[in-house]
């Protein structure tokens, strides 16, 4: 059974960090693209940043980079996004979500190219 479980999120600061976890089972990690997407009430769902962690490959949305940071333990199946200096604006739902790659062109960033999606966890930025 293909799993992610997303953890890490919660209430910081404007200014603060926080560092989310996907766990993966029940599929080749090393064959997959993990992408974090979020998803705001009422809105469309985001990219975030996305991953290839066998060929240590990785791309981000314009509204992170630079402040975002995708990486993996392969040993663990497990991709984090660790994002610092967060704002207001970086309040919503976060998703992780896995799509096969076959090593071609771009990494997967639209929602219909994924297979499996997390449950999501709640960041809210907030003093």
């Amino acid at each position: 059974e293909v799993q992610l479980v997303e953890s890490g999120g919660g209430l910081v600061q404007p200014g603060g960090s926080l560092r989310l976890s996907c766990t993966t089972s029940g599929f080749i990690f090393d064959d997959y693209a993990i992408t974090w997407f979020r998803q705001a009430p009422g809105k469309e769902r985001e990219w975030i940043s996305s991953m290839f962690s066998s060929e240590s490959k990785t791309d981000y949305g314009d509204s992170v980079k630079g402040r975002f940071t995708i990486s993996s333990d392969d040993a663990k199946n497990t991709v984090f996004l660790q994002m610092n200096s967060l704002t207001p604006g970086d309040t919503t739902m976060y998703y992780c979500a896995a799509a096969r790659y076959w090593r071609i062109g771009d990494l997967p960033r639209h929602t219909l190219e994924f297979d499996a999606w997390g449950q999501g966890t709640q960041v809210t930025i907030s003093s």
